[in-house]
């Protein structure tokens, strides 16, 4: 069952970097109160919103703050300070590493999760399985139409995520280039750009001839998911919790958190019990596949 979470509105007013303290009096009492930054992937956003809020009935000092905006967005802030937790769907790039290293920061990875891409077309679309190179070839633009895949006489309209985000990248990596670095293909011009996860499903809800790709947690009973092989004359899979964990389904990913060497107790502190069973309990709630941890 899926629930969503209200946006935290956390340190209204509040231009911060890093990690820091703010301390209130109230009846001659003082409050100490620290702050966390968290930014990034849109992905991530909802079960880092989720986190934090279960965080803060344990820790009621500790006060986060989440916002998205793509995973390069939540590495930019971490590279140049102004966060204390980045969140990604991809990992963060040598470049991206070098570029924090030169401004004083030294990126730690935490791996907080598994995803699965779903892909997904709309209920009236009479496809229920693709393989990875008829996926590819869509997203290529060498497969316009419907009926070269056993679907209907209709043109194919094709959906991405914008280039900002992790989940953009990975799927081009993954699926588009079907994992070859020395492949160079792009998405075909023809791709329709969209900001976010929740427009994806949205778009593909409302338009019969449409195909899209989302992360698991985000996939809602409105559209249909396709089952992907990886070929080779091997099965159709559907994603699932199972199907990750197993590895038959092929477009599966760890997801990430970057925060930085020698943190503050309170980022340490925050950083393993996301590792908690209880943490990864909400992992499984809003349809995100558990990480192994060990006692």
């Amino acid at each position: 069952m899926k629930w969503r979470i209200t946006p935290l509105l956390i340190c209204l007013s509040l231009f911060l970097t890093g990690c820091s303290t703010h301390s209130n009096s109230s009846d001659s009492q003082q409050n100490s109160t620290i702050y966390l930054q968290n930014k990034g992937s849109d992905t991530i956003v909802n079960l880092a919103l989720a986190w934090a809020e279960r965080y803060q009935t344990i820790r009621p000092e500790v006060s986060i703050s989440v916002t998205g905006g793509g995973s390069g967005t939540g590495i930019t802030s971490l590279i140049n300070g102004t966060v204390d937790i980045a969140n990604a769907s991809r990992q963060i790039t040598q470049e991206e590493i070098a570029a924090a290293q030169a401004n004083g920061i030294d990126p730690v990875e935490h791996v907080i999760a598994r995803d699965a891409i779903a892909v997904i077309v709309n209920p009236e679309n009479p496809v229920s399985q693709l393989t990875m190179e008829q996926i590819s070839r869509i997203y290529r633009g060498e497969i316009a139409n419907w009926k070269e895949v056993g679907g209907e006489d209709r043109p194919i309209v094709r959906l991405s995520r914008e280039t900002n985000s992790g989940t953009h990248v990975y799927f081009l990596e993954a699926v588009v280039r079907l994992g070859n670095k020395n492949d160079k293909a792009i998405f075909s011009p023809l791709t329709l750009l969209l900001p976010s996860s929740e427009g994806i499903i949205s778009e593909v809800r409302d338009n019969p001839n449409a195909i899209g790709y989302d992360g698991l947690g985000y996939v809602t009973p409105e559209v249909k998911v396709i089952a992907v092989s990886p070929g080779n004359d091997k099965a159709y899979v559907l994603p699932s919790i199972e199907s990750v964990n197993n590895q038959s389904y092929p477009i599966a990913r760890d997801l990430y958190m970057y925060s930085k060497k020698d943190d503050p107790q309170a980022v340490v502190d925050y950083m393993q019990w996301i590792l908690s069973p209880e943490a990864q309990q909400i992992v499984i709630d809003l349809g995100f596949v558990p990480i192994k941890t060990t006692p």
